[in-house]
């Protein structure tokens, strides 16, 4: 039986097309799997249905609140967010941690340092080295910026899993009024439980130095309870923000118009 010339040569071609759309799905498949696997399974889950939507501020039954140039005003944040500055980043000239105080000091007096603090407020089950009441070893929460079950046991390794994150990175802080601070009040600002927060390391990492403009924690629950606590510190420390970064905060705060700012008070 033959086949014509022109038979074979549509034949070919379905051939060819029907190649070129499995290559193209097998492409889309690949891409979705190495997305999934990647950042993908947490957006596409969303938040974890127990994932906080805020995060601890201050516990008075052993800790005291750190003094402040300004008192954070009451009532909605985007209210105090309206009430702050709107400039341009200063320059980076200067920057170092130092200018903060040293790193964890105990600036409350409470007898222990404020890394220690932060970990007793925020973790659950906490356990301490033996023959101390402030250095912790282990415990564990549902980490805020991620939504997940994280645990924390002490080592030169381990620690890591669980940073403590400036909610003000330090670096944005000194861009944005920072450097005209009195070093008492910077050290303030670097010790603050009201600008700190036990999270997850490579979420810390991520962020980095970020504002609300440039970087947001993936879990979605707690967005409005962060962006109203960067308000909060701004407006306890005099500092500004920028236009995107007021926009930024904006938008969050649109889901929530009634989230109040935070107060150590």
């Amino acid at each position: 039986m033959s086949i014509s010339w022109s038979a074979y040569r549509r034949a070919r071609r379905r051939s060819r097309q029907a190649w070129a759309v499995l290559a193209t799905c097998a492409a889309a498949v690949l891409a979705a799997v190495f997305w999934f696997f990647t950042a993908g399974q947490f957006a596409a889950a969303g938040p974890a249905p127990d994932a906080p939507t805020e995060a601890p501020v201050i516990d008075p039954a052993w800790m005291k609140p750190v003094a402040q140039p300004h008192a954070v005003p009451a009532g909605p944040a985007l209210s105090a967010l309206d009430r702050l500055a709107v400039k341009g980043r200063a320059a980076n000239t200067g920057y170092d941690r130092e200018a903060f105080g040293q790193a964890w000091l105990d600036v409350d007096r409470n007898g222990c340092d404020t890394r220690n603090d932060i970990l007793r407020r925020d973790l659950a089950d906490v356990v301490f080295a033996e023959g101390s009441r402030c250095r912790v070893t282990a415990g564990h929460f549902r980490e805020p910026y991620t939504g997940q079950a994280v645990d924390f046991r002490r080592g030169s390794e381990s620690s890591r899993a669980v940073q403590i994150d400036h909610v003000v990175a330090l670096g944005d802080a000194w861009q944005k009024g920072a450097q005209g601070l009195a070093a008492k009040d910077r050290q303030s600002l670097a010790n603050d439980p009201l600008n700190l927060i036990a999270v997850d390391g490579p979420a810390n990492q991520q962020k980095s130095s970020g504002d609300a403009a440039t970087w947001l924690p993936k879990n979605t629950a707690i967005r409005c309870h962060y962006v109203a606590r960067q308000i909060s510190v701004k407006a306890a420390y005099g500092l500004w923000v920028t236009e995107a970064e007021k926009d930024a905060m904006k938008r969050v705060l649109s889901s929530c118009p009634e989230q109040p700012t935070i107060s150590t008070r």
